[in-house]
């Protein structure tokens, strides 16, 4: 569909007013940490899976399956249990095997990591030393650099990136995404964020527009324009994280390795 079309238009209040619930969602979980992020989080990650089931033709019965293989790393984590770590990471692996042998389907399999490992990353971040800062940091980085992406992209257009892939992302708009996650990294300095943090967080910029083109990638091989349909105006959980996707497993990294 092209911008600026009618029925981008009439989609448009609705699209802003479930955004804004996502983000209060979202904001007041991360705020609440323990058990509510958790919960958020895992409720995320179950969907997704049913959702990368669909981008690899796994059947109803597969996709069910693959989310209970998956619900156990998920509890495991969970702050009444042995939370993020090893045990967890662990489970996840297992629930990869476990899936793609019972279903002989591996990318059906390897959506448990896909999955599993930024549900981990994301746990962990909270949960660490200064926890709220670097999970909001890890998730708002994505979002500045969407943002970014898409006032840059609008105003300059110009080269398309990867245009069999996603006919609407440009040059410009990479660029422009990079530097609003650099924008907002260097702010969040005077909260305290590290500074190797910030440094660091143009590359993850670049990972986020990775993720995204990634899944456009999936959703074109499959045929489908969006991974679900349970939110109005976004399409799929999957659709919404995909740049988090690969960023959050990353950030908890770099994390790990300047403490």
């Amino acid at each position: 569909m092209t911008q600026g079309s009618p029925r981008k238009n009439v989609d448009l209040p609705v699209r802003a007013l479930v955004g804004l619930l996502l983000i209060a969602v979202a904001a007041a979980a991360l705020w609440s940490g323990g058990f509510a992020f958790w919960l958020l989080v895992t409720i995320a990650g179950i969907i997704m899976m049913h959702e990368w089931g669909g981008l690899h033709g796994a059947t109803a019965q597969q996709k069910t399956l693959a989310q209970y293989a998956l619900t156990v790393p998920l509890a495991i984590m969970a702050p009444v249990a042995a939370g993020p770590g090893f045990l967890a990471f662990g489970l996840v692996l297992g629930a990869m095997f476990f899936i793609a042998i019972v279903t002989r389907n591996g990318m059906l399999g390897i959506g448990a990591l896909y999955i599993g490992l930024p549900v981990l990353a994301l746990l962990t971040l909270r949960g660490a030393e200064q926890g709220l800062l670097l999970a909001f940091w890890a998730m708002a980085l994505v979002w500045a650099c969407d943002i970014g992406a898409y006032f840059a992209g609008r105003t300059f257009g110009g080269l398309k990136l990867m245009p069999a892939v996603s006919p609407n992302k440009t040059w410009a708009g990479l660029i422009g995404g990079v530097a609003g996650a650099g924008l907002f990294a260097a702010i969040l300095t005077l909260w305290g964020l590290d500074w190797r943090l910030a440094a660091a967080t143009p590359l993850l910029a670049v990972l986020a527009q990775a993720g995204d083109l990634y899944e456009s990638w999936l959703k074109r091989r499959a045929g489908i324009k969006d991974s679900g349909n349970l939110l109005p105006g976004h399409g799929g959980v999957l659709d919404r994280l995909d740049g988090l996707v690969p960023v959050a497993p990353v950030a908890a990294l770099l994390v790990l390795a300047i403490r």
